[in-house]
């Protein structure tokens, strides 16, 4: 069995802690936060602690807070002889100190508090230095995923650029579009559909071949009228680069 601290109550932290309590060959003994309410969430774990003075031996501490406090947070765990990761896709694993047997246990999936999140489905970037490290990390990572992928800090870091691209982006084109729909009175629902086939195109076809639209098809009379309906000059700079790009990209179609 392994055991496991984890350091940190953010979404990660409790999304991880919810999926792997429930696995038999790991047993989460400690979690460590800065703030006691925020500890509520992890009542089940019979160790928390909000003082670093006290972390408990372990085979391996997950530390799953914000990617400015990783190096700091890290320092904590410099004498400890368990594997020390973090869950950042854009740190590398240079950033926990070279004294420690150190890796990287990155979920690739969006991670919120509202929504369960089924590891089953989400990819688990692992790193680390030594191969019997690398053995520790696929037993965790298949405890609780079916993909587990081995990948350097330099690929984990475009991956991660290529996720917010898709994920973060793609959501607040999300946040306009409800703006939009709530100036016209029409309920967001309405693209549900659209965005699931866009989804759905993009996963199961070449995303080059999946595009369409006013600016693929060069139609200049409606795009001119879509920026003059865009109130704020965020927007209609958002819809030009947007709509450049795609032609650049396609110019021998136009």
């Amino acid at each position: 069995m392994i055991t496991m601290v984890i350091v940190g109550t953010g979404n990660v932290a409790q999304q991880l802690f919810t999926a792997i309590a429930k696995k038999k060959e790991i047993n989460i003994i400690q979690v460590i936060g800065r703030d006691e309410n925020k500890l509520i969430p992890f009542n089940n774990c019979p160790n928390t602690v909000t003082n670093y003075e006290y972390i408990l031996e372990s085979d391996v501490y997950i530390i799953a807070v914000n990617d400015d406090s990783i190096g700091a947070v890290s320092q904590h765990f410099k004498n400890k002889r368990g594997l020390v990761v973090h869950t950042s896709g854009s740190m590398p694993l240079s950033v926990l100190p070279p004294s420690v047997r150190r890796g990287v246990f990155y979920p690739l999936q969006t991670i919120s508090k509202e929504r369960k999140t089924d590891f089953d489905v989400v990819p688990i970037c692992i790193e680390a230095e030594k191969s019997e490290d690398y053995k520790v990390l696929r037993k965790l990572a298949n405890a609780i995923s079916d993909q587990v992928q081995i990948m350097t800090s330099d690929q984990r870091k475009l991956v991660h650029l290529a996720a917010v691209f898709v994920n973060n982006f793609t959501n607040h084109i999300y946040h306009i579009g409800n703006e939009i729909c709530n100036e016209a009175g029409v309920p967001f629902t309405i693209l549900n559909q659209l965005i699931l086939e866009t989804a759905k195109k993009a996963t199961h076809t070449p995303v080059l071949n999946a595009q369409t639209g006013p600016a693929i098809r060069n139609d200049k009379l409606t795009m001119q009228q879509h920026l003059e309906l865009l109130d704020t000059k965020d927007y209609k700079d958002i819809y030009s680069v947007i709509s450049n790009s795609i032609q650049k990209t396609h110019g021998n179609k136009l």
